[in-house]
C-alpha cells in the first residue's frame, strides 16, 4: 500500500509541475498576442486556460484520494495540502492569461507598450511563477523566499504604468487624449493582470515554504527576521 501511495505522490508532483509550466506558457502566449498583435495567439491562450481547468480538477481528485486512501505522515500531509492551494493559484494565473488575451486586440500602439516596460514586467512575473515551481521541485525554501521578495519589483512596474497614464491624460495633445487614454487604459489593465500573476506566484512560493518547513503563509519566518535585523 505504501509503495502505491508513494507512486501517487510522485504522480501528483509531476501533474503540479506540468500545470505550472502550462501557466507560464499561457501568460507568455497571451503577451505574445499583445506584442505581435496576433489574434490566433489570443485564441490559443483560451485553449491553454481550458486545459489548466481540467488539470486542476484532476489534481484535486488525486489529492482527495491521497488524503482519504490512508493516513499520510505529517510531511506528506503538508505536501498534499500545499498542492491543493497551489493549483488554485495556478488556475488563477491561467484566468489572468485569458484576461490579457481578451484585451490584446485593442492594443495597437507599440510606443505605449514600450513606455510602460510591459515586456520586462511580463518576464519578471513569468520568472516568479517558474521559480516558485522550481522551488517546489527542489523543495528549496530559500528560492521560495527569493520569489516572494521579487514581488516588489512587479509592484513598482505597475505603479510606473499608472504614473505614465496620468501623464498621458494631463499632458497629451487634447485632440488625441481620448483615444490614446482608452488604449493606454487597456495596457494599464494588462499591467494590473501581470501584477496579480506575481501575487499568485508569491502565494505558490509561500505554500512551498509550508510544504518544506511547515510554516504557514503569513507567519514570520526566521529568514524574514534576519533580513529585518540586517536592514535596521
Amino acid at each position: 500500500m505504501r509503495i502505491h501511495y508513494r507512486k501517487q505522490l510522485e504522480t501528483l508532483h509531476l501533474q503540479l509541475i506540468e500545470m505550472g509550466a502550462a501557466a507560464v506558457d499561457a501568460i507568455e502566449t497571451a503577451m505574445r498576442a499583445v506584442f505581435d498583435h496576433d489574434l490566433a495567439l489570443a485564441k490559443k491562450t483560451s485553449t491553454l486556460e481550458s486545459s489548466m481547468d481540467e488539470a486542476e480538477r484532476e489534481i484535486q481528485s488525486l489529492c482527495l484520494k491521497l488524503l482519504l486512501g490512508q493516513q499520510p505522515v505529517a510531511s506528506d500531509l503538508r505536501q498534499v495540502s500545499a498542492t491543493m492551494h497551489m493549483i488554485s493559484d495556478l488556475e488563477r494565473v491561467g484566468d489572468l492569461a485569458e484576461d490579457i488575451a481578451e484585451v490584446a486586440p485593442y492594443i495597437k500602439d507599440d510606443e505605449f507598450l514600450e513606455q510602460v516596460n510591459l515586456k520586462e514586467m511580463s518576464e519578471a512575473a513569468c520568472a516568479m511563477v517558474s521559480d516558485s515551481l522550481n522551488a517546489y521541485v527542489k523543495q528549496d525554501a530559500k528560492l521560495a523566499h527569493d520569489v516572494i521578495q521579487r514581488d516588489d519589483v512587479v509592484d513598482k512596474e505597475l505603479n510606473f504604468a499608472k504614473q505614465k497614464w496620468v501623464e498621458l491624460v494631463y499632458k497629451g495633445e487634447e485632440a488625441k487624449v481620448r483615444q490614446s487614454a482608452e488604449e493606454f487604459a487597456d495596457i494599464l489593465m494588462i499591467s494590473k493582470y501581470l501584477e496579480r500573476v506575481a501575487d499568485h506566484a508569491t502565494n505558490v512560493a509561500e505554500w512551498v515554504i509550508y510544504a518544506v518547513d511547515g510554516i504557514l503563509p503569513g507567519d514570520e519566518t526566521e529568514y524574514e527576521k534576519d533580513s529585518k535585523n540586517k536592514d535596521e
